[in-house]
């Protein structure tokens, strides 16, 4: 098996008819600009690619999956709503190819899967999460925020609205346990499996009727989603209203300086 390192930020390897997406910055592994762009051109080369059969999409080391976006690329944009707009579009558009592949698409979970880092997870069909040490949850309401990238859309339609209205107004981060009681995760394995449990998941998946597998998985989705582009659009809203805000300054700075926000 030869890994390529396609971007700074993003590395491919093959496993049979199985293709393994590694993130590649570590330890955190954030979402940069780098890696979404990339993933943007990947994606459709990936849909079209007839000799791969099924993607796993997982991250360099074994301490965190992702923490989300590097909130320092964020920075230089903050104040000017057009670039935020379209930087927030190209997000929710890279996770929109990833869950419209007709293709399976498996993510692992481990060490923090954070904003971005969980909002990525739930577009993919598949979630395998390490036994201990996981801390998944989208934390936005703690930077005086909302999720951004679909992440309330998806995460009501995978878990239902209470465990979701739990999860992101408490700021909640749970464990793989807690992710697989609530219906977040398909399975629980040992942490020193986990990869090779994806990848055996991996290579069974490739091996189902590619034809069938593309005729079900859109049906699927379509069944799935009744008016969500309108969900998408009300938590772009929210998104929108909430940057800049007192709270959100608020929320910002004691993430910065490692704090506990004090909220007014």
């Amino acid at each position: 098996m030869s890994v390529e390192q396609v971007s700074e930020s993003l590395k491919i390897s093959y496993h049979s008819a199985l293709c393994v997406l590694t993130i590649n910055n570590p330890p955190y592994n954030a979402l940069s600009i780098d890696l979404m762009n990339t993933l943007e051109r990947m994606i459709p080369e990936l849909a079209n690619d007839q000799s791969v059969r099924a993607i796993l999409v997982t991250a360099e080391g074994d301490q965190n999956f992702s923490v989300g976006m590097d909130l320092k690329q964020l920075a230089p944009i903050f104040n000017d709503q057009s670039k935020l707009e379209a930087l927030f579009d190209q997000r929710l558009n890279v996770l929109s190819m990833i869950e419209n592949l007709n293709k399976p698409v498996i993510a692992t979970l481990f060490g923090h899967c954070l904003g971005g880092g969980l909002e990525l997870p739930l577009a993919c069909h598949f979630r395998l999460a390490a036994k201990t040490g996981c801390k998944i949850g989208l934390p936005e309401m703690d930077l005086g925020t909302v999720p951004a990238w679909g992440g309330s859309v998806r995460l009501t339609k995978t878990v239902g609205r209470m465990h979701a209205t739990d999860m992101i107004l408490r700021a909640k981060k749970i464990d793989g346990e807690e992710a697989y009681r609530i219906g977040l995760v398909n399975e629980v394995v040992e942490n020193h499996r986990l990869l090779d449990r994806a990848i055996e998941l991996g290579l069974e998946l490739a091996q189902a009727p590619a034809y069938a597998v593309s005729q079900i998985l859109p049906a699927l989705k379509a069944i799935e989603d009744m008016n969500v582009d309108k969900g998408f659009a009300m938590e772009r809203r929210a998104v929108m209203n909430t940057l800049g805000s007192p709270e959100n300054q608020e929320g910002t700075m004691a993430f910065i300086q490692k704090r506990k926000p004090a909220f007014v």
